[in-house]
């Protein structure tokens, strides 16, 4: 049984930082790739970011990009994001979740392609 808990989450002030975590288990190393997705309220849940099994290239939303950095560690089983320059809009429950399956050909980010959630953490960023 593959599980994803996620941490880090909190309340920020607009501009600072916050890095979250996601430490997996069970049968990771099947996995292809990792990612972050957001759903803030209202509104319905979105890509963030991605990275492959290998590390080898990372993936990112364009409202994102230039802030926010994916990384994973191999031997703590753990994915990180790293939040800069961070907006009120930035605000959501953020969730990590993992592909079995091949995702490269578009970014892995495909919602519905991911087989493995976490529960979330949630994200506040004050103007």
């Amino acid at each position: 049984q593959v599980q994803l808990v996620e941490s880090g989450g909190g309340l920020v002030q607009a501009g600072g930082s916050l890095r979250i975590s996601c430490v997996t288990s069970g049968r990771t190393f099947s996995a292809y790739a990792w990612g972050w997705f957001r759903q803030a309220p209202g509104k319905e849940r979105e890509f963030v970011a991605a990275i492959p099994w290998n590390n080898a290239t990372t993936y990112y939303a364009d409202d994102v990009k230039g802030r926010f950095t994916i990384s994973r560690d191999r031997a703590k089983n753990t994915v990180y994001l790293q939040m800069n320059s961070l907006l009120p809009e930035d605000t959501a429950v953020y969730y990590c979740a993992e592909d079995l399956e091949y995702c490269l050909g578009y970014g892995c980010s495909r919602l519905d392609d991911y087989d493995y959630w976490g529960q979330g953490t949630q994200v506040t960023v004050s103007p």
